[in-house]
């Protein structure tokens, strides 16, 4: 049984909480909501570093609804010119939950010889496979293909797959807090129990 820990049931509260732009986040989860109903979410503010080594945040909200998940990344943009603004760009998918494949979540625990049923984790990464004719970004991995007689020299074309990047969120209690974490647990359950249904 799961220690049970207090998770938050506003999204837009845990948005307003980021402080990452909330009007513009907000204005575009609810827009791609509508009238639905949300039954577990996460909000996963984070920076990330480019090439140059400059900082830029980013926001993901994932929402689960009765028959979608919703997923907005927010990323902002330094200015192109001198004088110029910064600007931010947001993107929202809405995946019908017949197309989540499977759901993934990885535990990482220390100490796991003094690990007790129900304890958190001190990390967690949850990866959402989707099916392919979503229309997720694919990676493409070709290669030469070849015959069994070593001494051929045809051209015999490529061999390769199309593999489905998973959508793909970490968060851990060093880095967000204990309450991150228990709230990612929150959303991967209530995911996985709703992809269950299709």
């Amino acid at each position: 049984m799961r220690k049970s820990r207090a998770v938050s049931t506003d999204w837009r509260l845990e948005i307003e909480r980021s402080g990452y732009y909330p009007a513009l986040v907000i204005d575009a989860v609810a827009t791609t909501l509508g009238s639905e109903g949300v039954k577990a979410f996460i909000v996963h503010h984070e920076a990330t570093f480019d090439p140059a080594m400059e900082m830029r945040r980013h926001i993901t909200v994932m929402l689960l609804t009765e028959t979608r998940l919703v997923v907005c990344h927010t990323d902002e943009h330094p200015p192109t010119e001198p004088g110029g603004v910064s600007h931010a760009s947001t993107t929202t998918d809405s995946i019908q939950i017949d197309n989540v494949q499977s759901v993934a979540l990885t535990r990482v625990v220390p100490n796991p010889a003094q690990y007790t049923p129900g304890g958190l984790p001190s990390e967690l990464v949850l990866s959402v496979n989707l099916s392919a004719n979503w229309g997720a970004v694919a990676h493409v991995d070709l290669e030469p293909a070849a015959c069994a007689d070593e001494t051929c020299e045809l051209d015999h074309g490529y061999t390769g797959a199309i593999t489905a990047e998973p959508l793909t969120l970490r968060v851990s209690e060093a880095a967000d807090g204990a309450d991150a974490v228990a709230a990612m647990m929150h959303f991967a359950d209530a995911l996985s129990a709703v992809t269950a249904r299709y």
